[in-house]
């Protein structure tokens, strides 16, 4: 079975959309965040972008999350910002990226509404900045953030079902 990482930059549904399509599938969610190491989550909350250093214990977490699923499958968010951080995701098992891409407005919106998470809005700028889109060879798909979280949720349903 394939895990299912949905991917995008902070502010994009990746919590919202992650936790209805695990449910839908009947699969456990893992959210990207309870990975990070204390340091990270400081070093963010300061506004400090993190280093390809800083993330890579991160994404090798995850990645043994994604392994530890291969059978089962599962759902699980990740930024998953560069080909590179997605290869080691898949070095893991094997995974199907949802990536929700949004406008710079919403997802600036979103960051300065939501309540209680460490990432400030004034680090929406890098992530997009290290935003590198899926390529032709990474199994996955490209949807709208700003779609009705019940359209993207049904967009890759049928997507998945075609796997």
């Amino acid at each position: 079975m394939t895990v299912v990482v949905v991917m995008g930059v902070s502010g994009s549904g990746k919590t919202t959309v992650g936790t209805a399509l695990a449910e839908r599938l009947g699969v456990e969610y893992a959210e990207a965040d309870a990975f990070h190491s204390e340091a990270n989550i400081a070093k963010m909350g300061a506004g400090i972008p993190l280093t390809d250093a800083d993330r890579a214990p991160w994404l090798r977490a995850i990645a043994a999350w994604i392994g530890e699923h291969e059978a089962t499958g599962g759902v699980v968010t990740s930024s998953a910002l560069k080909r590179r951080y997605r290869d080691v995701l898949r070095g893991g098992g094997p995974c199907w990226f949802l990536h929700l891409d949004g406008a710079h407005d919403l997802l600036a919106a979103r960051m300065n509404t939501r309540k209680g998470h460490f990432m400030p809005a004034s680090l929406l700028d890098s992530q997009l900045a290290d935003l590198e889109p899926l390529d032709a060879d990474e199994p996955g798909m490209v949807v709208d953030a700003a779609d009705p979280p019940d359209t993207i949720l049904t967009t890759a349903l049928v997507a998945l079902t075609g796997l």
